[in-house]
């Protein structure tokens, strides 16, 4: 597969999700973005077009831990971040990846934390 057609694979991917998921007041999107090294979360009102919140694994003690044991605490971060905004009910926007692994973990974390989706 060329670095177009891969491209735009991903892009086709992420279209698709976010044809069905959309952040609003009562419910924003949570938001998860993964690379190789790294994990990132955000809670996002996209009416507004504002993030209420927002974790990463720059942000938590992860000397020493596995990733998905670290994806798992920045889900639980973000979830406390989020209900100190008021935020309880989201809706999960795991964009071009698939729901496994690391993406999984992070919403472990943030239904454990106590976020519904």
């Amino acid at each position: 597969m060329s670095k177009l057609s891969s491209k735009l694979a991903k892009s086709r991917r992420v279209a698709r999700v976010r044809a069905i998921v959309s952040g609003t007041a009562e419910r924003p999107r949570l938001a998860v973005a993964r690379s190789l090294k790294h994990i990132r979360a955000q809670v996002i009102d996209d009416v507004a077009g504002k993030t209420l919140a927002a974790a990463s694994d720059l942000d938590v003690e992860a000397k020493g831990k596995k990733k998905s044991e670290v994806s798992l605490m920045v889900g639980k971060l973000v979830a406390e971040r989020a209900k100190a905004k008021g935020v309880t009910k989201v809706v999960f926007d795991r964009r071009d990846k698939r729901y496994h692994g690391r993406v999984k973990a992070v919403a472990d974390g943030a239904r454990d934390a106590g976020l519904i989706f």
